[in-house]
């Protein structure tokens, strides 16, 4: 019975100590988020810019950039352009945890949001839209439309990682990216194919499906695919089921001079 009591007791104390704990570390945060508040403030009406605020404060605090954004998009929603773009150059290694704050806070748009993480640093591309998919998986075809408009350049990065994260998505991915911009094809059926070579039918026959009326892309496509390893049998099966012209198919498995 004492043994028993103990045990409660003991577990009472445990409770109300973590409880204690926990109203002990809201408090402390909730001050340091008021100091933060009347920093940024002092900042903001000394360089009458938010963005220069907040990237003033960034780089000089480089590790609490999320807790800069996700107090400045509280105090100043409207500016959450400059706000993410500030943020995003003065520390881009922190580009996933900013889209994924700046998305929860639904400032804006989930797409609009990646379109500005990417214009900040299109090298951390493949963070933004690793971030936005996670926050937002029913907006997948928009995040690789509006990705891969934006940057155009990277079209295989973005699918790849994009793919690689969400691989039941794989046809819906590769539409998107090359309904937004056609000329990408090749590229992005290269990424694919070199980490998901047991899907090239799905792979080479969307593609051709979504490139069809544009001939040459459909030959670089089919090029692309057979460089990449897809037998020359299997290739006309994917490409004629895509819609491609035999003479296509028979063009690009031709040896080359």
């Amino acid at each position: 019975m004492k043994r028993s009591c103990g045990c409660i007791l003991g577990t009472l104390m445990l409770f109300t100590g973590n409880n204690a704990l926990a109203i002990e570390n809201n408090a402390a945060l909730e001050t340091e988020n008021k100091v933060l508040q009347g920093f940024i403030k002092r900042q903001v009406s000394q360089s009458m810019s938010v963005g220069r605020a907040v990237r003033s404060i960034t780089c000089h605090y480089p590790q609490e950039a999320e807790t800069i954004v996700s107090v400045a998009l509280d105090m100043y929603p409207d500016d959450y352009r400059e706000i993410i773009h500030a943020a995003i150059s003065a520390q881009p290694t922190a580009t996933s945890k900013i889209v994924q704050i700046a998305i929860d806070k639904e400032v804006s748009s989930c797409p609009n949001i990646v379109q500005l993480a990417i214009e900040a640093d299109p090298s951390y591309v493949d963070f933004v839209v690793g971030a936005a998919a996670d926050s937002s998986p029913d907006e997948l075809k928009d995040i690789v439309r509006v990705a891969v408009l934006t940057e155009p350049d990277s079209a295989d990065t973005i699918v790849q990682t994009l793919t690689e994260e969400h691989p039941n998505e794989l046809v819906d991915i590769l539409t998107s990216a090359i309904q937004a911009v056609p000329v990408v094809g090749e590229y992005v059926v290269n990424a694919l194919l070199a980490i998901f070579p047991e899907k090239a039918e799905d792979v080479v026959t969307t593609a051709v499906r979504e490139s069809a009326g544009q001939r040459e892309q459909v030959r670089k496509i089919l090029e692309t695919a057979h460089q990449a390893g897809v037998e020359s049998e299997k290739l006309k099966e994917y490409a004629l089921n895509g819609g491609a012209h035999e003479d296509d198919v028979k063009e690009a498995v031709a040896p080359k001079p």
